[in-house]
């Protein structure tokens, strides 16, 4: 156990690096002058040069890639370009929104995604199985930005039940305990749904073939033969079972959660890592583009690592220290 820990944390570490490596480079040679978004306007000759002194864009990129990674061991970020204060401060407003919001939409999504599979293979080759599977596809196939968009057209603007993007209500710091988590929640709302709806079927699909699978298992018709009712083999016995892939999984869906979040914290103008990595993006803030996409690339290889971790840990026939196991 303890030799395959230390060798998949330093392949995680290599892995980081190498994305730190591809995204330094990428985003230097990527269009567009960031000394004339760090001020908004296209400096005179003079003062560009001054500025691009002071920022380091001067140096030779090799000299400036071994800066920032002298920086970074020493804890230092370094300081938004757009933002005129520290990258730290920038980034750890930003974590706990993102975190709410992929957290929550992959437990929503994983309740829908059980409840489509059970309704899919209990009612096999039947009007719900294809009502189910028809409906999921849909939400799956559709762009995360456009379901955002109508699903603020419908309950934002149409109805009026919930608002149409925002971490919270103007005055929400005033209401007391309960009514502010009711309005976080509120706003809360659409940005998960959004996430949830457009990710759920791909879990469903998963948990229906394991349950498929789990139904026909020799310890499954003997209980069936020792006159165990249906619904309790299938909750009990056939369910747990099938389940054991979505431990798995959970890592697989790290990266499109987050990747779904940078849409969906745009479109509904939540607070996010995504929504400061777009902005960074198009102001060319650099230490904040690093930063981000490090942060991002790092949350996703600890859920691969607790996804393996949990996944030994409900299959004790699994042991990941072993050189043959996975």
């Amino acid at each position: 156990m303890i030799p395959w820990l230390a060798r998949r944390l330093l392949w995680s570490l290599l892995m980081l690096a190498l994305l730190a490596t591809i995204v330094f480079v990428v985003v230097r040679l990527a269009p567009g002058d960031p000394v004339a978004a760090a001020v908004g306007e296209a400096p005179d000759a003079r003062d560009g040069q001054l500025l691009r002194e002071r920022l380091g864009l001067d140096r030779p990129l090799a000299v400036q890639y071994l800066r920032w990674v002298g920086q970074c061991a020493h804890g230092d970020w370094g300081h938004s370009w757009r933002q005129h204060r520290p990258v730290a401060d920038v980034v750890g407003e930003a974590i706990g929104p993102t975190l709410l919001v992929t957290v929550t939409a992959y437990v929503l999504q994983l309740v829908m995604a059980i409840g489509a599979a059970v309704a899919m293979a209990t009612r096999r080759g039947r009007a719900p199985d294809h009502l189910v599977g028809g409906v999921g596809l849909a939400f799956q196939s559709m762009p995360g930005y456009w379901l955002g968009l109508m699903l603020i057209l419908l309950f934002g603007r149409g109805l009026g039940w919930l608002p149409s993007g925002g971490f919270g209500s103007a005055g929400a710091a005033d209401l007391s305990g309960g009514a502010r988590l009711v309005d976080l929640l509120r706003h809360l709302a659409l940005p998960v749904a959004t996430l949830a709806l457009g990710s759920f079927m791909a879990t469903a699909r998963y948990v229906r073939a394991a349950l498929d699978e789990a139904l026909g298992q020799e310890f499954i018709l003997a209980a069936r033969a020792r006159g165990v009712p249906e619904r309790r083999l299938l909750w009990r016995h056939a369910l747990p079972h099938a389940l054991l892939p979505v431990v798995t999984l959970a890592g697989l869906h790290l990266p499109h959660l987050f990747g779904g979040a940078v849409v969906v914290e745009t479109v509904f103008g939540w607070p996010g890592l995504g929504r400061v990595a777009v902005e960074a993006i198009a102001a060319r803030d650099y230490p904040v583009i690093m930063a981000t996409t490090l942060l991002a690339g790092a949350l996703v290889t600890l859920g691969s690592l607790l996804a393996d971790l949990g996944y030994r840990r409900v299959d004790p026939r699994v042991r990941l220290g072993d050189p043959g196991a996975t």
